[in-house]
């Protein structure tokens, strides 16, 4: 599929390790396209996909150099998300997340790192980010309680981070907890984004030592006394950048399997009439085409913005902060109108289980449900931010 639809962006004419990622994940697709299926009907990532990924060096590509990863910045963790995200953005999705909180779990001291990275230069950490347990302070460290939902990747996790209240401190924080400690609800019965696994865990009683813990916020905001790229941007900016790839991805393969199918699809009910010789076709081919490049030139360009307000010493403003907000909605929003553009134009055959034109459709309408990507919300969100009005207690960007 390399044509001016899905040509790769700046990252990948870049030398060094970023266009050996961005590389690999184009070498990829073609697994995570055959994987698709049963990775839907497993709810969970294939031992395959999990193979290919570790065996490109994907999972390391944000972990800090010292550790042994490759110490990479947002543009290549991006791009190879959407990338991936052509073969199947559900399974995208968890990838990117695995990858993306071993820059999470760096933030912990420095004893815990050489704990969590003694095997091998990553770990597999779901990061369910809502503080809806406790975590207490006691005499032998913090106590954890709670429950949590989104624990997307958790049925390959080695650990869980999870985010509590600290009553105490009228704040929140952020627990480091062994597997064995967790019990894993298996409630992830969904239309779409299934191979995410996206369970809810609970853990009760479970006493963690002080350094396994970190403030919420030294989590969430950005530091400049790192090296890290990444620890120059917001955590939240971030995830929302990232998180919208799969939908991008999804609607570039969309669009791609459209242009294929006009080409052999004979109209039913006609004297053998073919979709390719029709105006209307070739009308909707293009709408599509200009959603989808929409969409991402978008999204691609709030990742340069971000990348480039991180290197202030002041860092993003609460009006950039913003506007990647909007961006990344935006940009699932548009990638959702891409792909019902296509699929609207089909035919009903392409609703059978065996097509992967419905598995990118449900996957994306399962994807928009996150509450970075509901557009009532961020629109109002960003509306007052622009009016300039007070944030609520519940604005997070």
């Amino acid at each position: 599929m390399h044509n001016d639809l899905v040509r790769e962006g700046p990252i990948a004419e870049q030398p060094g390790r970023g266009a050996e990622c961005v590389a690999a994940a184009d070498g990829l697709v073609p697994v995570l396209t055959g994987a698709a299926e049963e990775a839907a009907r497993e709810r969970r990532l294939t031992a395959e996909i999990i193979d290919a990924v570790d065996g490109a060096g994907l999972f390391s590509m944000v972990t800090p150099e010292r550790w042994g990863g490759a110490e990479l910045g947002l543009e290549p963790l991006a791009q190879v998300t959407r990338i991936l995200a052509r073969g199947c953005p559900s399974s995208a999705w968890t990838l990117s997340f695995l990858i993306m909180h071993n820059w999470l779990v760096a933030k912990f001291p420095e004893p815990v790192l050489a704990e969590v990275f003694a095997a091998r230069p990553y770990t597999f950490v779901p990061a369910p980010l809502a503080p809806t347990g406790t975590v207490t302070r006691v005499d032998d460290g913090y106590r954890v309680d709670g429950r949590w939902e989104w624990a997307t990747g958790v049925n390959h996790a080695d650990r869980i981070m999870v985010h509590g209240i600290d009553v105490e401190a009228a704040a929140t924080r952020f627990a480091l907890v062994p597997m064995d400690e967790v019990v894993v609800e298996d409630v992830w019965f969904t239309s779409g984004m299934r191979a995410t696994g996206s369970n809810t865990v609970t853990i009760r009683d479970c006493v963690v030592t002080a350094d396994h813990t970190i403030p919420g916020r030294a989590l969430f905001e950005r530091s400049t006394a790192s090296v890290h790229p990444l620890d120059r941007l917001p955590v939240l900016s971030v995830l929302a950048l990232v998180a919208a790839a799969p939908a991008v991805g999804a609607a570039e393969t969309a669009v791609e399997l459209f242009r294929a199918r006009i080409h052999e699809r004979v109209l039913a009910y006609t004297l053998g009439d073919r979709q390719v010789d029709q105006p209307a076709a070739q009308i909707r081919l293009a709408a599509a085409m200009a959603e989808v490049q929409a969409a991402r030139a978008v999204w691609e360009r709030a990742i340069g913005d971000l990348v480039a307000a991180g290197e202030r010493p002041d860092g993003p403003s609460l009006d950039e902060r913003a506007a990647v907000r909007l961006a990344a909605a935006w940009a699932v929003r548009q990638s959702r109108t891409a792909i019902s553009t296509v699929c609207e134009g089909s035919g009903a055959s392409i609703y059978a289980e065996s097509s992967p034109l419905q598995r990118l459709q449900r996957d994306v309408e399962v994807l928009k449900g996150h509450v970075v990507f509901d557009w009532d919300r961020t629109a109002e969100l960003v509306g007052r931010v622009a009016l300039g009005l007070e944030l609520r207690p519940t604005d997070l960007l």
